[in-house]
C-alpha cells in the first residue's frame, strides 16, 4: 500500500501531464493513453473502450458488492478570456493552472490515487472499480454510459466533480421538450384559419404556472421554463403551427418518464422529449458513504449542475476537490493542496465504509 504523500506527488505530476495533453470531448486519445500507462506503471491491469479506461482492485471478489470511482478526463474548449497557454501547466502561489485542472483533473487524479491506496488490500468489504471516462462535458454517448454494461454490477458510485469536498447527495436531471400546437393557415385579413399561436398560449401558461405535487427536500419543485417560441411565416398569414421549447429541471422526487407523462396528460400540444436519459440522481443521507463524509465534517447539498451521475441508475455521491465556480473559467486552476485534501478525504470516507 502506497503512502498518501507518494500518492499526492504522483497525482500532481499526472495532472501536469494531463493538462499538457489536449483532451477536448471526443478527442481524449492522448489522456486515455496517459492514464493507461500511469496505472500499468503501478502494476494495475487496465481495460479500455474508445477513450474510457477502467480497472479493478487486485483482489476483486465477485461475491462482494462493487463501488464505482468515476471522473472524466475530457475538457471543454478553452475560454476566450485565457491570458495563459491553457495547456501549459504551471504551479504559482500554490495554484496549478491549466485547462481541466479544476474540472475535473484534480478530482480524477485524487480518485486514481485513492484507488491505488486500496488497490492491493485483501480485507475490503467492497470491490473497487475505477473508471476514467470521456465525453462528460458534452454528455456524449461514448463516455461512461457506453461502458456501464462492461463494468459489472455496481452497488453505488462516487463521482468526482469539484465540490470543495462537500457532499452533493442529489443532482437535478434535465429534459428538453419540443412542443407543437397545430392550427390551420388562413389570410389574416379575413376570418380564416385557426391561429396556432393562440392554441399554444394555454399550454404555455400551464408550463408557467403548474406545480408538480411531489416536492424535493433539496431542490423544491420541478422547474419548467419555456425558452424558445417560433411561429408564422409572414404578417398576413395565420400560422398553422407554433413550436416552443421547454427546459425541464427534474428533481430527485421524480423520474424523467414520470414527469413527461404528467405533462402529456395536461397539455393539448404535441410533446416530444429530445431525450430522457439525463436523469436526476440521489443517495440517501443515511447511506454509509454519506455518513462517513459527515463524520469528517463535510456538509450535504443538492447540486443544480449535471454530471455523469445523470447516466447512473444506482445511488451516487458527487464529491471532489476544487470549486465548481472555477469550472470553465479563463485561467482555470486548482490549488495543489486541494489535491492532497481530495486524496485524504476520499481515503478517509472509504476507510470507514470498506473496513466497517
Amino acid at each position: 500500500m502506497l503512502d498518501t504523500q507518494t500518492l499526492y506527488t504522483d497525482a500532481v505530476n499526472l495532472l501536469i501531464q494531463l493538462i499538457g495533453t489536449p483532451s477536448l470531448s471526443k478527442q481524449e486519445e492522448g489522456t486515455a493513453k496517459l492514464i493507461e500507462d500511469f496505472l500499468w506503471g503501478h502494476g494495475v491491469k487496465t481495460h479500455r473502450s474508445d477513450n474510457n479506461v477502467w480497472a479493478y482492485n487486485q483482489h476483486f471478489d465477485a461475491a462482494k458488492p462493487t463501488i464505482l470511482l468515476n471522473s472524466h478526463h475530457d475538457t471543454v474548449k478553452p475560454n476566450a478570456g485565457y491570458t495563459r497557454d491553457p495547456f501549459d501547466a504551471k504551479i504559482e502561489d500554490g495554484k496549478l493552472y491549466g485547462l481541466g485542472s479544476n474540472d475535473a483533473g484534480g478530482c480524477l487524479v485524487s480518485l486514481i490515487a485513492t484507488f491505488l491506496y486500496f488497490y492491493d488490500r485483501k480485507d475490503l468489504k467492497y470491490n473497487l472499480c475505477l473508471a476514467a471516462t470521456a465525453e462528460e462535458e458534452i454528455t456524449g454517448m461514448n463516455g461512461l454510459e457506453s461502458v456501464l454494461p462492461e463494468l459489472g454490477k455496481l452497488d453505488f458510485a462516487i463521482v468526482g466533480e469539484p465540490t470543495l469536498m462537500n457532499l452533493a447527495i442529489a443532482e437535478r436531471g434535465l429534459m428538453v421538450l419540443d412542443c407543437t400546437a397545430h392550427g390551420k393557415a388562413g389570410h389574416a385579413a379575413r376570418e380564416e384559419g385557426e391561429n396556432a399561436i393562440y392554441k399554444a398560449l394555454p399550454d404555455i401558461e400551464w408550463f408557467r404556472t403548474y406545480q408538480f405535487p411531489k416536492v424535493s427536500e433539496l431542490f423544491g419543485l420541478v422547474k419548467l421554463s419555456v425558452t424558445v417560441i417560433n411561429a408564422g411565416t409572414q404578417h398576413n398569414v395565420v400560422p398553422e403551427s407554433c413550436t416552443f421549447t421547454v427546459d425541464v429541471r427534474v428533481t430527485d422526487a421524480y423520474r424523467n418518464e414520470e414527469v413527461l407523462e404528467i405533462i402529456k396528460q395536461h397539455v393539448n400540444c404535441d410533446v416530444k422529449a429530445r431525450s430522457t436519459r439525463l436523469r436526476s440522481s440521489s443517495i440517501p443521507k443515511d447511506h454509509p458513504i454519506v455518513q462517513a463524509g459527515i463524520a469528517l465534517g463535510k456538509t450535504t447539498y443538492g447540486s443544480p449542475t449535471t454530471s455523469d451521475q445523470c447516466v447512473l441508475d444506482i445511488p451516487s455521491l458527487k464529491v471532489g476537490p476544487g470549486d465548481s465556480a472555477r469550472s470553465h473559467m479563463a485561467d482555470e486552476f486548482v490549488f495543489v493542496e486541494e489535491i492532497r485534501d481530495g486524496i485524504e478525504g476520499y481515503v478517509g470516507m472509504l476507510e470507514r465504509v470498506l473496513n466497517d
